[in-house]
């Protein structure tokens, strides 16, 4: 499985755990794949958070309000659509 399958699975496994209405931060799927090495994951894990935007599956947010992926920058949180 390719590193960015396998966040996006993981994304959707720690939401669906979540439950609704709960948000992840990118870095949990991150520290899920590479539990020693997350952090060179980050940008991978926002870039597929932001193809699930694209396709309806997750909002993306910044204190609580949902935001634009493209434009959003700093700490993000990750919450089922």
């Amino acid at each position: 499985m390719d590193t960015e399958r396998a966040l996006e699975t993981a994304i959707v496994e720690l939401l669906d755990a979540r439950g609704p209405g709960k948000t992840i931060c990118p870095s949990e799927p991150a520290r899920r794949v590479d539990p020693q090495d997350w952090r060179p994951l980050m940008e991978p894990a926002r870039r597929v958070a932001r193809r699930l935007v694209e396709a309806g599956e997750v909002e993306m947010t910044q204190h609580g309000e949902v935001v634009d992926p493209a434009t959003a920058t700093g700490p993000v949180r990750l919450r089922r659509s």
